[in-house]
């Protein structure tokens, strides 16, 4: 926490607002509109949520066909499932680990010419690195498609200028637990579309229609933002790039520890990009390990209390989209054959990461 959520909540308690609405949740919305340089942000329960109903928003339908990045967590995948559609996995390209705009557009002509319907496309800023916007929204615009943003990993992230999350027509927000900020449990949907945010807001509290009973044209959904939950998010933004500052500092000295390393690789962040560095991670060379992997490291470091993780596995791969179609180049499965996330919370000294890394070096030398 950066200090001032107490004072937030606080305020939400001595006013006796403390459930959705609110002077906190105002509040929130405009920090995040400030911060991402967006016309518009809704405070919402989580990022799926926010995913979901972009979604709705844009009229996806039972049998319509989203294109969605396959190298990602399943909660960029799953609200497709829950409106009937058909989720269809685009592979990475190797530098940014992000959509291959190339399989996009093979994917889109490929429905084109089949006569179906794609009717959004999900791309990923992944472990905070902004994906190749320019490229996969020009293709997007010459398809008439609408382009989400999944930013969830990637709030503080900068591509040419812009915020992760700005420049689609729509972009989601997470707060949960392990993301750069958080709010316990959270997530904000932002776009540049007025009438899309205020149709979201609307659907957001239960599709209730302006009458003085209860009437619902529209199916709703019960995802705002508790005014306590959107308290401590508005004192977590006070700290917003302090973490980004932090994450970023914990990768550079990551990479100075480990620059003697030949069999340790970090993602190069390309020209004109920023990335949050929300979890630093790396890749290895098993050719250089002396026949040991990621998964060896993994169980090395558990043994001294040190948590790492294999990166996300592809979507493609998961049973539970086992029939789903893709487009694939091996990129992500090879990433997710050799890479591994690294400790990377914000309260990390040097003295943590000098000790990782000393571990993490006796583990490849056998010392």
């Amino acid at each position: 926490m950066g200090g001032r959520e107490q004072q937030y909540i606080a305020e939400a308690f001595t006013s006796n607002w403390i459930t959705s609405l609110g002077a906190n949740v105002n509040g929130f919305e405009a920090q995040l509109e400030a911060f991402t340089q967006t016309k518009k942000a809704v405070a919402l329960s989580s990022g799926t949520a926010a995913l979901h109903l972009a979604l709705v928003c844009m009229n996806v339908k039972p049998g319509d066909i989203v294109l969605c990045q396959s190298f990602t967590f399943a909660a960029s995948a799953f609200p497709i499932q829950y409106l009937g559609a058909e989720p269809v996995f685009i592979d990475s390209e190797p530098t940014t680990w992000n959509m291959d705009p190339q399989l996009l557009r093979e994917a889109l002509t490929h429905y084109r010419l089949k006569g179906k319907r794609v009717a959004a496309v999900i791309a990923v800023h992944l472990y905070g690195m902004p994906a190749q916007m320019h490229e996969l929204l020009e293709i997007c615009r010459s398809f008439d498609v609408p382009l989400i943003e999944d930013a969830a990993e990637a709030l503080g992230s900068v591509y040419h200028g812009k915020a992760c999350g700005s420049m689609g027509a729509a972009g989601v927000l997470s707060f949960n637990g392990n993301k750069i900020i958080t709010t316990s449990g959270g997530g904000a949907l932002i776009s540049n579309d007025d009438a899309l945010i205020t149709h979201a807001r609307f659907l957001a509290t239960q599709a209730r229609e302006p009458f003085p009973h209860y009437e619902h044209k529209e199916t709703g959904y019960n995802y705002r933002m508790s005014n306590i939950v959107a308290g401590i998010g508005r004192g977590q933004m006070d700290v917003l790039q302090e973490r980004v500052d932090k994450r970023r500092l914990l990768h550079a000295w990551y990479k100075e520890l480990l620059a003697d390393e030949e069999a340790i690789h970090f993602s190069e962040e390309p020209s004109g990009c920023t990335s949050n560095r929300w979890l630093t991670t790396i890749l290895l060379d098993e050719k250089k390990l002396h026949h040991k992997n990621n998964e060896y490291l993994r169980l090395y470091l558990e043994q001294f209390n040190i948590e790492s993780r294999p990166l996300w596995k592809p979507m493609h791969l998961q049973p539970v989209f086992e029939t789903a179609a893709s487009f694939i180049n091996g990129v992500s499965a090879t990433l997710f054959s050799k890479g591994l996330c690294l400790p990377s919370g914000s309260a990390l000294t040097r003295d943590d990461l000098e000790r990782i890394c000393r571990l993490i070096k006796q583990c490849i030398h056998g010392k």
